[in-house]
């Protein structure tokens, strides 16, 4: 899927050797309702098309020796020049990049778009990174077969920040990780199911006793499920506590 994206539209540019895997989760929803409405747009260019050689060469063995393909700098250099006016960081998705997060997805969501490369094989040559000033960004502590994956869930983070992607603004600022916690916990009609009761405070009516049971159950679970969050979590807190005093 390619065009050129409107003015004032998030523009999305994508250097892959898989194509045909974009917009994928991208086209639905969410983020295919914006697309369809040109909130943002998405220009996908297929990396074997910058080969020079008869048999579109995008890989060579590694210098020095080891075991797997290294994609050939001259190859993806020459799509990353292609695509030189489209705008935004420069991101090659890797597992050694700094790791996804909401601070990240927020910065990443104020540029006026992204132009992502997503690696295969053992990875891409150093020297393209350094020469093009890629920024390495990981979504996760593990291997996937290659960064389209990583593209779609980067960007699928990203849109739904975009302003007119969600139909309430306050709604993903009490997400999870928003806050700096994890969300509580969520419940929903009927009240009783399966012989389980809702919480009776959610049934009270009173929203300050609400937002108070929902902020400790955030922070019980934060605690006992993800203890570096919540070590962040107090860390921040101690931080501003000072910056008042």
């Amino acid at each position: 899927m390619t065009g050129k994206a409107e003015k004032g539209c998030f523009a999305a540019t994508i250097l892959t050797l898989f194509p045909d895997m974009f917009p994928a989760s991208l086209g639905h929803s969410l983020a295919g309702r914006a697309l369809a409405n040109e909130i943002w747009s998405l220009d996908v260019r297929d990396i074997r098309s910058y080969a020079t050689d008869k048999h579109r060469t995008v890989d060579d063995v590694p210098l020095g020796g080891g075991h797997g393909m290294v994609l050939k700098p001259d190859v993806v250099s020459a799509g990353l020049n292609d695509v030189a006016d489209a705008p935004g960081r420069r991101i090659y998705l890797s597992p050694r990049g700094r790791l996804l997060d909401q601070e990240l997805v927020r910065e990443l969501a104020a540029e006026p778009g992204l132009v992502l490369v997503c690696g295969r094989y053992e990875g891409l040559d150093q020297r393209v990174i350094d020469h093009h000033d890629l920024m390495e960004v990981s979504v996760g502590d593990y291997i996937l077969s290659g960064g389209e994956v990583a593209a779609q869930i980067l960007l699928d983070a990203v849109i739904r920040l975009l302003p007119g992607v969600m139909g309430k603004e306050i709604g993903h600022l009490e997400e999870s990780f928003e806050t700096g916690l994890l969300e509580h916990d969520l419940y929903t009609h009927p009240r009783i199911w399966n012989g389980m009761e809702a919480p009776e405070i959610l049934g009270s009516g009173h929203h300050g006793k609400i937002h108070a049971w929902r902020q400790k159950q955030a922070i019980e679970r934060t605690k006992t499920r993800r203890p570096d969050i919540y070590r962040r979590f107090l860390a921040k807190n101690e931080e501003n506590s000072g910056e008042s005093s």
